[in-house]
C-alpha cells in the first residue's frame, strides 16, 4: 500500500507514543495502581494508531476522489471519548471516598501523548510527559505532606 507517511516515520511515532506513556505508566505501576505500565502504553499506542490510520485515509482521499473526505479531528474526538470511558472505569467510589481519579487523568494524558506523537509532534509529547510526571510526583508528594499534617 502506497502511503504518504513513511513506514520509518510511523514506527518512530508509535514507539515514541508507547515510550512516553511508559514513563507515566511506571509511576502508576510503582504506586501499585490497577492501570499501570501496560495500560498506559496500550492507550497511547492505540491513540496514535487510530490517528495515523485517519491521516493515511485523509491523504489517500485527497489524492483520489475530492468528494471523499475525512476529518482527523473527529478521530481525535472518538479517541478522547473511548479513553474517557477507560478513565471512568478506573475511578472507584467506596465508603464516601473516591479513588483512581489521578489514574483516570493519567490514562487521558496517555491518549493525548499518543495523538501528539501520531501527528509527529514529539516535542509536544515529551513536554506533556514531563509536565505530567512533575505533577504526579511533586504534587503527589505535597498532597501526602498535607494529608499527614492534618
Amino acid at each position: 500500500m502506497e502511503t504518504e507517511i513513511a513506514l520509518s516515520d510511523m514506527a518512530i511515532r508509535l514507539v515514541a507514543a508507547t515510550g512516553f506513556a511508559a514513563i507515566i505508566g511506571l509511576e502508576r505501576q510503582f504506586k501499585n495502581r490497577p492501570a499501570g505500565l501496560r495500560t498506559h502504553m496500550l492507550v497511547a499506542l492505540g491513540s496514535a494508531a487510530f490517528l495515523l490510520v485517519g491521516l493515511e485515509i485523509l491523504m489517500a482521499t485527497a489524492e483520489g476522489d475530492p468528494s471523499a473526505r475525512i476529518d482527523p479531528t473527529r478521530i481525535v474526538e472518538g479517541v478522547i471519548g473511548g479513553i474517557g470511558f477507560l478513565g471512568a472505569g478506573s475511578i472507584i467510589q467506596s465508603r464516601g471516598s473516591v479513588h483512581g481519579i489521578t489514574t483516570g487523568a493519567a490514562i487521558w494524558i496517555a491518549g493525548a501523548i499518543g495523538v501528539a506523537c501520531a501527528t509527529g509532534n514529539l516535542i509536544l509529547a515529551a513536554l506533556v510527559t514531563l509536565i505530567a510526571l512533575v505533577i504526579m510526583l511533586v504534587m503527589g508528594f505535597f498532597e501526602n505532606e498535607v494529608r499527614e499534617s492534618h
